[in-house]
Order: C-alpha cells, then sequence, then structure tokens
C-alpha cells in the first residue's frame, strides 16, 4: 500500500464547506427569502458558529498531540477514538457544519443554513468514502471494529 497520499482526497474540506457557503449567498442574490429569525435564535447562531471553531481548535492540538495528520491527503499514523471520536467518526466535518448554519441563523440567511446539506453530501463522496476505504486498508480491523462501534455523523 502506497502511503505517500493518505486517503487521496484531493480538495481540501474546508473548501467544499467555504463554496457551498459562497453558493448559498449566490442564490440569495438571484432569489431571496425574506426572513426574520428571532433575536434568541440569532445569538444561539452565533454560539453555535463559535462552538464549532472551538471544537476544531481543539481537533487540530489533538491531531498534533497525538502525531499524525489532519490533512486527509497526508498519511495517517493512527486511529483516534477517544475523546469526540468515541462519539462521531467525523467531527471535523461536524464542526465545519455549525459555521453556515450558525451564520446563517445569525444573519437570517435560509440558503446559507441550507448550504450545510450539499456540502455533507459532497464530503460524503469526496472525503469521508475515500478516508474510510483508506483507514479500512491500512488498519484492517482495527478499524473495522472502530466503524463497528462509531457512528459516522453522530
Amino acid at each position: 500500500m502506497d502511503d505517500t497520499k493518505g486517503a487521496g482526497v484531493r480538495i481540501p474540506p474546508p473548501v467544499v464547506f467555504i463554496f457551498f457557503m459562497f453558493c448559498g449567498l449566490g442564490v440569495d442574490l438571484i432569489y431571496p427569502l425574506d426572513t426574520h429569525i428571532p433575536v434568541v435564535l440569532a445569538y444561539l447562531g452565533m454560539a453555535i458558529s463559535i462552538f464549532g471553531l472551538v471544537v476544531l481548535l481543539y481537533l487540530a492540538t489533538l491531531f498534533k498531540r497525538v502525531k499524525t495528520n489532519i490533512e486527509p491527503w497526508k498519511p495517517t499514523s493512527r486511529i483516534i477514538s477517544t475523546g469526540i471520536y468515541a462519539y462521531s467518526r467525523n467531527p471535523i466535518y461536524l464542526a465545519f457544519c455549525t459555521i453556515p448554519l450558525g451564520a446563517g441563523l445569525f444573519f437570517s440567511h435560509i440558503w446559507l443554513i441550507l448550504s450545510v446539506l450539499p456540502a455533507c453530501i459532497s464530503i460524503y463522496y469526496l472525503a469521508i468514502r475515500p478516508e474510510e476505504a483508506y483507514l479500512t486498508e491500512k488498519f484492517g480491523d482495527e478499524y473495522l471494529e472502530y466503524r463497528r462501534r462509531v457512528r459516522r455523523w453522530l
């Protein structure tokens, strides 16, 4: 197994989320939805986005601490299965979801909130499937047991 390219993910996952966020903003220019989200939900949206950013920073330090690459185009040296990874196999992608969700709530922007759906579908095909195949090939039974215990998203 050639492990120099990791899972071989070609498009950085943050770029996928950013792309669909811009698509949501673009759709709003063509077909604006006049919505007014209650102030309480707007501030909840801000908290959701901040929470997602904090989780991303925590996970970045976790990957650094256990000495494995966070980038899916680089080799993985070990499977992280503790902490947040005991509940989700993809907490980084979940954290990426919080940013457009929270921003959409904060700015009363439905298209921004809806941009999460195509982003998640794209991430599944562009990143998660190749990562799962790579980790199964590299770690075998250890990864299969982890997959059996922990759901892909939540």
